[in-house]
C-alpha cells in the first residue's frame, strides 16, 4: 500500500474517498460517514493521504498522521483543472489524487494545534476591530444626519461622546439614547480588543522565534504572532523571494514573447502577514521613522523618486526576505541602524 494514494473530499458528515496507485490504477471508491472514515483509514496500511486545504483539513491531517499515514494538503484551486466533466464528490476526490501525482505540484503544510490556537486569538481580535469600526462609522453617520460632522477614526470618539453627553446639545432625546447605547457597545469591544492584544503580546513574549522577529524594525508582537500562526516552516521556501511571493508582495506578471510586463502587487498569498508587514513598513516611513534612514541608502533613494505607498510595499517585500533569512539561520536582525542600507 506504500504506492497507494488516497484522495479525500472532506465534508461535514459524508466523506468521499478515492484510492489509486501512483500509476493511476484505481483501487477503490468509497463514500464514508464521519464516524466510518477514521475506522476505515486505521485499517489501511501506511500510504499517502491527500486532502484539500479546507475547513477541518488540518485536524484530519493530524489524525491521519497519528495513524501512520503521510499527509499532503493541496490548495482547492489546484484540483479544479483535474475535475472530469460534472462536478460531484467522487469526481473531486479523484481530481485530488490526479493533482497530487503531478511532480511540480505545490502543497500546503499542515498546521499544528498551537498554530491554529494562536490564529484563532489573532482572528478574534481582527473580528472585534472590524465590528468596532462598523459601530463607530454608524455613530458618525447618525450624528451626521443631525448636523454634526466628525472626521473618520476612533481618535475622535471622545469628541462624539462629549456631544452625546452634553444636555445642551440639539440632539433629540431618542437619538441621544441610541448614541449612548452605541458608545457602550464600542467601549465593550475596545475592552475586549485590549484583552486580546495583551494575550497576543504574552504569546509573543513566550516564543523565541517571535522574540527574534521583533528585533527587526517595523515588526511588533502582532506581526510576530501572525508569522508563527499563519506562516509555514521557512524550510519550505528555497529563497526569501519565494516567501515574499507566497505573501503576494511581488508584481503580477503579464509577460509574453520575451517581453517582461509587471503590474500591481499580486495579493495572492497570506493576507494577514502581508497587511501587517506593509503597516510596519509604513511606520518606518513616517516623519519619525524617516529620521533613522541612512542618507544615500536604498530606502532613501527610493523615497526620493517613488510614492511612499509604493516604497512601503517594496520595503515590506524586503522585510519578508529578511524574515526568511532570520528564521532559516536562527539569527536576530543584525543591525537595525542600517536597515535601509543596500
Amino acid at each position: 500500500m506504500k504506492d497507494t494514494m488516497i484522495g479525500v473530499d472532506l465534508a461535514k458528515n459524508v466523506f468521499q474517498v478515492h484510492g489509486a496507485l501512483r500509476t493511476g490504477e484505481v483501487q477503490f471508491r468509497k463514500k464514508l460517514t464521519r464516524k466510518q472514515f477514521p475506522v476505515f483509514m486505521a485499517q489501511q496500511e501506511p500510504c499517502t493521504v491527500i486532502l484539500e486545504a479546507c475547513c477541518g483539513a488540518h485536524y484530519w491531517a493530524r489524525q491521519m498522521e497519528a495513524l501512520g499515514h503521510e499527509v499532503k494538503l493541496i490548495a482547492p484551486q489546484y484540483t479544479r483543472p483535474f475535475v472530469k466533466r460534472q462536478k460531484n464528490d467522487a469526481a473531486d476526490a479523484e481530481a485530488i489524487v490526479i493533482a497530487a501525482r503531478q511532480p511540480e505540484m505545490r502543497f500546503v503544510a499542515p498546521k499544528t494545534v498551537e498554530q491554529q490556537s494562536r490564529a484563532a486569538v489573532f482572528r478574534g481580535r481582527e473580528r472585534l476591530v472590524h465590528q468596532r469600526t462598523a459601530d463607530v462609522n454608524a455613530l458618525r453617520a447618525l450624528l451626521h444626519e443631525h448636523g454634526h460632522v466628525f472626521p473618520i477614526g476612533t481618535r475622535y470618539l471622545d469628541r462624539m461622546r462629549a456631544l452625546v453627553e452634553d444636555e445642551a446639545s440639539d440632539l433629540p432625546a431618542l437619538i441621544r439614547e441610541e448614541c449612548q447605547d452605541m458608545l457602550v457597545q464600542i467601549a465593550e469591544k475596545t475592552a475586549r480588543i485590549t484583552e486580546r492584544t495583551t494575550k497576543l503580546k504574552v504569546l509573543a513574549a513566550r516564543s523565541d522565534r517571535a522574540r527574534r522577529l521583533q528585533t527587526m524594525p517595523g515588526v511588533g508582537p502582532l506581526t510576530a504572532v501572525a508569522v508563527e500562526a499563519f506562516g509555514p516552516d521557512m524550510a519550505a521556501f528555497k529563497t526569501g523571494r519565494d516567501f515574499a511571493a507566497w505573501l503576494g508582495l511581488v508584481p503580477r506578471q503579464h509577460s509574453s514573447g520575451g517581453k517582461e510586463r509587471l503590474g500591481r502587487m499580486t495579493k495572492a498569498g497570506q493576507a494577514d502577514i502581508r497587511r501587517l508587514l506593509i503597516v510596519g513598513a509604513m511606520s518606518r516611513l513616517n516623519w519619525l521613522g524617516q529620521r533613522t534612514i541612512t542618507e544615500g541608502s536604498w530606502l532613501s533613494r527610493m523615497l526620493a523618486r517613488k510614492p511612499k505607498m509604493l516604497v512601503a510595499i517594496a520595503l515590506a517585500n524586503k522585510m519578508a526576505r529578511q524574515i526568511w533569512a532570520m528564521l532559516t539561520k536562527n539569527e536576530d536582525y543584525k543591525d537595525p541602524a542600517l536597515a535601509g542600507a543596500t
